[in-house]
């Protein structure tokens, strides 16, 4: 703040003063931030420039996934550096099947399943970000066009966790049976083309 005040001190008094014409051009600036690249012109306008570092958040997000929120990278007890390498390549690998798994089920998470559209709705690269139609709806009915109810990842997760393999014994005969997944399971197995049966 001291760029914006003209100040005097004395022996035997303090005065000060706004610096009005440092207080006008800081406020010109209000608002207002730039990106410089040293990308060619021909290989990304400005417009796309801007998008691309927009896309940062995406970044951030998946390095807050990946130390704190669900994956917990952090804390590492491993002390031989060819264990913390190995940790690390696992939770990075893990986090790459968290967003393919996410990109499969976004019908049926809170997640926008159709960013295209919803990008349509932007004036411009530097307006917020708009969810698609069908994401608000999704978020005001709380259900899916099915009538399943939507999501977060985790609580889906939750939710799949209760499909179990039991061992079923008859006299001497004994056999494994996977639990009769709801519609909601079987849905989410069905986005993400796998089976579960055993």
């Amino acid at each position: 703040m001291a760029k914006h005040f003209h100040y005097r001190i004395r022996s035997n008094g303090f005065t000060y003063e706004r610096n009005q014409a440092s207080i006008e051009r800081e406020a010109a600036l209000d608002g207002i931030y730039v990106i410089r690249t040293t990308v060619p012109t021909a290989s990304a306008s400005s417009e796309q420039a801007v998008r691309h570092y927009k896309e940062l958040a995406k970044v951030e997000r998946a390095f807050r996934s990946l130390k704190s929120v669900d994956l917990k990278i952090r804390p590492i007890h491993h002390h031989l550096e060819e264990r913390v390498c190995a940790h690390v390549f696992l939770c990075m690998l893990a986090y790459y099947v968290e967003w393919h798994m996410r990109q499969a089920l976004a019908p049926m998470l809170f997640d926008d399943d159709e960013p295209a559209a919803g990008e349509a709705l932007r004036t411009s690269v530097v307006a917020p970000a708009q969810r698609s139609p069908s994401a608000e709806e999704k978020a005001q009915s709380k259900s899916t066009a099915e009538g399943l109810p939507v999501h977060s990842f985790q609580t889906l997760l939750q939710d799949l966790r209760t499909v179990a393999l039991n061992t079923v014994q008859m006299g001497e005969e004994t056999c494994q049976m996977v639990t009769a997944p709801t519609p909601l399971q079987q849905r989410a197995f069905d986005l993400l083309k796998v089976s579960c049966r055993a």
